[in-house]
């Protein structure tokens, strides 16, 4: 409380008035305390502590437009009146003016630097606009204020050099003294979500939440480690939660969006997005997913045009532009090309500007390379995935230890002796393979068959395998706990993974699951659901690994950033499905890629016998089925064949030396003219 300008209240009056209206708030009767502060404000209209309780009133009653004049007049009157920035900084964050609370806030700690709250939610408005280094500044600003901050400030910069490990360390030695560090909490969680561990960040963000129900940014946080979980009921919650608390927050409505985007709700994504284009029409990130969302529903026009849009409100976004590319059959005129070259020119170096630098570059790789300017687009196709390589964590030597446990496990006994265990439903058909290997293309065919709907990738299977080495007292881990898993918890968790996918199920005999990276589990898969079908979507190994080499994904797939990697990764995969064909012959059906664009009437017939299906022409007009295509390939999939990428690693082989030489046991198996020219001269 500052002292009055205006004193015809009285000082006594003005103390019984504040006290009364401040209790009114603490009760949560904000109408009451506003018609008691207007009319203290009849006697002393100038009263900046009533005026700063009417504001904090008129927030909570959602007018904000009043709040902002109110509190407006407060810090006119009373410059230095820290806390009334702080709330003044409130009503614009819930009209959706972030600039200008970041500039309230700015104001409240240059007036009571050591305003921890005001820290904190001003370094969360500036991670939130993607201005990382700004925020970091600010954090590290408060640490004389908080004992433990030294030790968090510390951890962040462990965690912005990936010492992922050391970081931990230092949140959880935090958290061992202050198991209600809030700050602590959240940042734990933020870091297990950058290392993608979903379900071990879910509940630190919960913590924060019950411990500071009002920390709409913390909601957010929760919804996005639940939305990548596939939990997208209580994702929504939580973002519903975030907007309740900013009733004007593009922010939270864009991820409502993208959350009900990823749960195939695409007419309520787009209607969520519109809503946030009307509070704020240049909101980027809201640009960015409606193209994506027009996209998966074949509005390709209405996605280029929103994606456009993205890019005039923000002509340094970098991702924008490797959405266009990511259309595939899109192709960059001559003044974006220009564009995005000077933009590589003048990027600086904040996390925001790398990030933008490596999309910017994969989109041009994917310019020049329809240019058939072949060496060209490699440069920037390499200098993108060497950057890109340096922000992901991958180790080789961990995946092949995982084939080595999995080959030990899963051996012909363990399948002889678990015989008629598991749940018996045949309804689900698992494509797994490679990425960029055909996969949408096999789904697209599957799911224009009456009897079959297609999914998602969904990311059930192998999480369920993981659970079953998690937190057992013996310490034994997945897929050694396999071991341990008696006929009933088998059918359990075949159950339950059918549990998990009702949810993207509307009610077709079969579905399909094409998360890729499945492959891995297929023995874990047999165990508890043996009836499931299985189908590797395979393609040269040049194409397929070239394919990834190309593709800069949203998240995952950290192996294909790298070509030592890729090669590795590919070696391990051809020799756990070697491994499958031996100990469970039969459940995978092989199907090529360069088969299907060939002759796909053939390879058509071949899956429908494979999964059971009774034959249907519309397997065959695949490209007229109409449902949501989420992966990079959509647009393809909705043309008779596309065979354009069939052997296009040909114009790339000057630059696959690598590649070809890692993989060389592999492509000594191929017919001689499919082999690369180095191969070639091997076997003449």
């Amino acid at each position: 409380m500052v002292s009055g300008l205006d004193t015809a209240l009285g000082q006594d009056a003005a103390r019984a008035a504040f006290d009364r209206i401040t209790a009114m708030l603490e009760a949560k009767a904000p109408n009451d305390a506003a018609i008691a502060a207007r009319t203290a404000l009849e006697v002393s209209p100038n009263d900046p502590n009533i005026l700063r309780l009417l504001g904090i009133a008129l927030i909570r009653l959602d007018q904000a437009e009043e709040a902002i004049e109110r509190l407006t007049h407060v810090v006119r009157l009373v410059p230095g009146f820290a806390p009334a920035h702080e709330n003044l900084a409130d009503a614009y964050l819930h009209v959706g003016r972030i600039d200008e609370a970041i500039a309230s806030l700015k104001a409240a700690l240059k007036f009571n630097p050591k305003s921890t709250n005001a820290q904190s939610r001003l370094a969360e408005l500036l991670a939130l606009l993607g201005r990382g280094r700004e925020a970091d500044e600010v954090f590290q600003s408060s640490v004389g204020n908080d004992p433990e901050r030294a030790a968090m400030v510390e951890a962040m910069e462990l965690a912005k050099q990936n010492a992922h490990d050391k970081a931990e360390a230092i949140y959880k030695s935090v958290l061992r003294r202050k198991p209600e560090h809030v700050d602590a909490l959240r940042l734990l969680g933020a870091l297990y979500l950058k290392q993608e561990r979903h379900s071990e960040a879910e509940p630190y963000f919960r913590r924060v939440t019950e411990l500071a129900p009002d920390f709409w940014i913390a909601w957010i946080n929760l919804g996005v480690t639940l939305q990548d979980q596939q939990k997208f009921a209580p994702a929504q919650a939580a973002f519903e939660t975030a907007l309740e608390l900013r009733p004007t927050s593009a922010h939270a409505l864009e991820k409502l969006g993208s959350n009900a985007m990823q749960d195939g709700r695409i007419d309520d994504a787009i209607g969520y997005l519109e809503q946030a284009l009307a509070i704020d029409e240049h909101y980027v990130p809201a640009l960015l997913i409606l193209g994506h969302a027009l996209k998966t529903i074949g509005k390709q026009d209405d996605a280029i045009d929103a994606y456009r849009r993205c890019a005039a409100a923000k002509p340094s976004y970098g991702d924008v532009y490797w959405s266009l590319a990511n259309l595939k059959t899109y192709r960059f005129p001559d003044a974006e090309v220009a564009h995005m070259k000077s933009q590589l020119e003048t990027l600086g170096d904040s996390q925001e500007a790398q990030e933008a630098d490596i999309s910017f570059r994969f989109a041009l790789g994917k310019a020049h390379e329809d240019l058939k300017q072949f060496d060209k687009a490699f440069e920037y196709y390499a200098v993108g995935n060497e950057k890109k390589r340096l922000t992901v964590n991958y180790d080789p030597i961990d995946l092949e230890t995982q084939v080595d446990r999995l080959i030990d496990v899963f051996d012909a006994d363990f399948f002889a002796q678990r015989e008629g265990q598991g749940s018996q439903d045949d309804a689900p058909i698992f494509i797994v393979g490679l990425p960029r290997s055909g996969s949408t293309l096999l789904e697209q065919i599957l799911a224009s068959h009456s009897d079959v709907e297609g999914t998602a990738e969904l990311h059930f299977l192998l999480r369920l395998a993981t659970d079953t080495g998690l937190n057992r007292l013996d310490g034994i881990k997945y897929p050694q706990s396999m071991h341990l898993q008696k006929p009933h918890q088998l059918k359990a968790l075949g159950e339950e993974y059918l549990e998990l996918a009702s949810a993207h199920r509307s009610g077709a005999k079969y579905f399909t699951d094409k998360l890729p990276n499945n492959f891995i589990a297929i023995g874990f898969l047999h165990a508890i659901l043996p009836n499931a079908k299985v189908i590797d979507a395979r393609r040269h190994p040049l194409d397929s690994c070239l394919g990834s080499f190309k593709q800069l994904f949203a998240k995952g797939q950290t192996f294909t950033y790298d070509m030592y990697d890729l090669a590795h990764y590919y070696s391990q995969y051809v020799r756990i499905m070697v491994h499958w064909d031996a100990v469970l012959p039969g459940k995978v059906l092989r199907v090529n890629y360069e088969d299907v664009v060939a002759d796909v009437e053939t390879q058509a017939r071949r899956i429908a016998a494979h999964c059971g299906l009774g034959w249907q022409d519309a397997m065959l007009k695949f490209y007229d089925t109409k449902r949501a295509v989420k992966t990079a390939s959509s647009e393809q999939v909705r043309k008779p064949i596309y065979s354009a990428s069939r052997h296009l690693w040909r114009s790339y082989e000057d630059h696959l030396g690598e590649l070809i030489e890692f993989l060389e046991p592999v492509l000594l198996d191929l017919p001689y003219a499919d082999q690369p020219k180095a191969i070639q001269a091997l076997s003449s």
